[in-house]
């Protein structure tokens, strides 16, 4: 653990604002599937638009205290400085605090790791210093939500979310749909410990290598998500949400091939997506870049036979690895008092 810097400045006193001196602020941020991207191109004014769902289960969880310097506890101290360093710099703050990092979304796996880590750090500084900022403006002030609005969303509000993507202005992309997931359906999920998705600058290089996406190919996705998809959601209606959201995923999957080597990055997950399908399981993809996959299923009791097969089936695998999780309609919890939430195990 790197101790506090000695360059570190005291918070000027013109921002001490009422409260700083405060409880410690506890955010518990939640995980999210991004389900894929509408219009790649833009071609009618708005670029991207995407299609997510939040996560109960798995969350990063970070306690936050006044202190004279930046001082992180825990895992990723580096990356949670420099998020620390940024935000606080953005709104005029030269002091610091301490961030204890009790949990984390698994970094670089499909799950929005970066957006809610650095959502989770925001909010907890603008808690302590009694700063007025919403989701929006510190995914903006920490350069989150570039591309996507569903992990903002998430973290807001929770939910099935739908973002209209990029207009003309450099603001996060608004949600423009938010719906209760179903209670009992859940989410199995494909994880591959040994490999890590795109981000960062070899992500920028992969969406501008991309082929060309046609109006036509957007105009079949939107028609998809707001004839079939959301319907289906709110209905409650498993197979026909699954039947889309399967040929939302196919389309882009092979749409990012290219980039990914493949319709899903990892030849393990790919394989017991497969594998599901031949079971019957319908609704099946890829997060984001993965390499984290998923299949919905109707039932916790349906998840677990299906978790049972995989297990059996890819026990020889140990880099493969299997969770039910179900959809969580509520965001992020942030709550500043002494004591410590305990956490919330994932289903398995």
């Amino acid at each position: 653990m790197p101790s506090c810097r000695k360059s570190r400045l005291r918070l000027r006193e013109s921002n001490r604002m009422p409260g700083m001196d405060s409880l410690p602020v506890y955010v518990e941020a939640p995980a999210r599937l991004h389900l894929g991207f509408l219009d790649l191109e833009g071609s009618l004014g708005r670029q991207f638009g995407s299609l997510g769902l939040t996560l109960d289960g798995i969350t990063t969880r970070i306690v936050a205290r006044r202190n004279n310097c930046v001082e992180v506890l825990g895992d990723s101290t580096g990356r949670v400085q420099g998020i620390a360093e940024k935000f606080l710099a953005a709104k005029g703050l030269t002091g610091g605090c301490q961030i204890e990092v009790l949990d984390q979304i698994p970094a670089h796996s499909g799950l929005g790791s970066g957006t809610q880590l650095s959502l989770a750090v925001g909010t907890a500084i603008s808690r302590l210093c009694s700063l007025e900022c919403t989701p929006q403006d510190i995914a903006e002030t920490l350069d989150r939500g570039a591309r996507s609005g569903v992990g903002i969303g998430a973290f807001q509000q929770g939910g099935f979310l739908l973002d209209a993507g990029k207009g003309v202005s450099d603001s996060v992309p608004p949600i423009v749909s938010r719906l209760r997931f179903p209670s009992a359906w859940r989410v199995v999920l494909f994880i591959d410990s040994t490999l890590r998705g795109l981000h960062g600058n070899d992500e920028s290089t992969s969406f501008a290598s991309l082929p060309s996406f046609s109006p036509e190919t957007a105009a079949y996705l939107c028609h998809l998500v707001l004839m079939q998809i959301l319907p289906a959601v709110f209905e409650r209606d498993l197979e026909a949400f699954s039947k889309g959201i399967s040929g939302l995923q196919r389309c882009i999957g092979d749409h990012f091939a290219s980039a990914q080597g493949g319709r899903y990055t990892s030849r393990a997950v790919s394989e017991a997506i497969e594998y599901a399908e031949s079971l019957g399981i319908e609704g099946v993809g890829q997060s984001s870049w993965g390499p984290m996959g998923f299949a919905f299923v109707d039932s916790e009791i349906q998840g677990h036979a299906l978790l049972r097969d995989l297990r059996t089936r890819f026990a020889a695998n140990e880099g493969l690895q299997f969770k039910i999780v179900s959809g969580k309609n509520t965001g992020a919890v942030v709550l500043q008092q002494d004591r410590i939430p305990v956490s919330k195990a994932v289903e398995s």
